[in-house]
């Protein structure tokens, strides 16, 4: 499955998709207080059958205005709900929790309530109409960047925290690009203080830091927010613009990481790398780990070497890297961290640390002596 993610822009007619997930977001409450209710009753757990016939009931009793709702995206919601249960009881993850409104951000619809060409879709809404139930139907164009492939499975109309809307179409298409070999490997060093990857080639690859460059700017913003009145113009203002400034830094990251993982992708056939504690880091850098995003690095290359046909390999954690001279194999058990250079007491060969390392993850990743 292939995702392709398009932005509506700015258009009068959007107020119409935030009043349905305004409604959509009653129906997931509605339900979440229901299954409660049902617990503190004594009564068993009602799966996604079960939530479907009472909403059957709903709809023809109490809450006849849901009828206006797209039933698929009522569908897929009480599958959410259901899995979220089903998680839970298999103790994957906390019990459920209530969404607020303004955190209630997509639907998803499949077969049905929209048509779809070139770039612009077409939305089914209903609306109750001279003693019947009609259907208004209304266009949306959206900024069609790239072309999609393969069939359409299913659409997903989402709302970020800046209040824009995008259009996501999931296909069915595999994505896979087999690049041309060039018979080389390389091993990959994380790193925090010299550079963000050090390559065993000796290369230095530094990260821009997006966070640590808008902290001004965001502790500013943040400071104006603190002193506005919550819940005024004014307030939901200034919490826009903290919005739009975080998410240009995760698209700044983000871009840095993939344009990174293609290049290594283009340039070596096997890429080694470590397996890092990344909780450990995060209690003793904090920010700072965030803002590098190993994690997501790792997978984004993931994808990159599916995708390309090249061999990733990753190193266990406690393989020993860092210490090993890696022209004689002698254990420096004395180096420290503050030690960026250091020479080998056994062979004489001078080691930057970074890249001593970058060599012993090569080694240990494809088994070569």
């Amino acid at each position: 499955m292939k995702t392709y993610k398009y932005p509506f822009g700015h258009q009068a007619n959007c107020i119409r998709i935030g009043n349905l997930l305004d409604d959509m977001w009653q129906v997931h409450e509605y339900f979440h207080k229901w299954q409660r209710q049902r617990y503190k009753d004594g009564l068993p757990y009602a799966n996604y059958t079960a939530m479907s016939a009472h909403l059957t009931g709903l709809k023809q009793t109490t809450h006849l205005h849901w009828n206006a709702l797209p039933s698929q995206a009522i569908q897929e919601e009480l599958r959410r709900i259901d899995a979220a249960y089903v998680r839970f009881f298999k103790k994957l993850g906390g019990r459920p929790k209530i969404k607020k409104r303004h955190k209630f951000k997509s639907i998803t619809l499949k077969q049905t309530g929209w048509t779809l060409k070139n770039n612009r879709i077409t939305l089914n809404f209903r609306k109750w109409e001279k003693g019947k139930w009609r259907y208004d139907r209304v266009p949306y164009t959206f900024h069609k960047h790239r072309q999609w492939h393969g069939t359409i499975s299913y659409i997903t109309i989402k709302r970020d925290n800046c209040g824009d809307y995008w259009l996501c179409i999931t296909t069915n298409y595999t994505d896979m690009k087999r690049l041309p070999t060039t018979g080389k490997s390389v091993g990959v060093d994380f790193g925090m203080k010299d550079a963000y990857l050090i390559l065993s080639t000796g290369e230095k690859k530094q990260h821009p830091q997006p966070l640590k460059h808008s902290l001004k700017k965001l502790r500013t913003l943040n400071k104006s927010l603190s002193r506005k009145v919550k819940g005024s113009n004014g307030w939901w203002r200034c919490v826009r613009q903290i919005a739009r400034l975080y998410r240009k830094i995760t698209n700044q990251r983000t871009d840095f990481q993939w344009q990174l993982a293609s290049e290594l992708c283009k340039r070596f056939d096997t890429i080694a790398i470590e397996t890092l504690n990344l909780d450990g880091m995060k209690r003793l850098w904090g920010r700072k780990v965030s803002d590098l995003a190993f994690y997501q690095f790792v997978e984004i290359l993931k994808y990159k070497c599916r995708k390309h046909k090249r061999l990733l390999k990753q190193v266990g954690q406690w393989t020993a890297t860092t210490k090993p001279c890696s022209d004689c194999g002698y254990t420096n058990e004395n180096l420290s961290l503050s030690d960026r250079q250091w020479t080998c007491p056994d062979c004489g060969s001078h080691h930057d640390r970074d890249v001593n390392a970058a060599i012993n993850i090569l080694r240990a990743g494809i088994a070569v002596p």
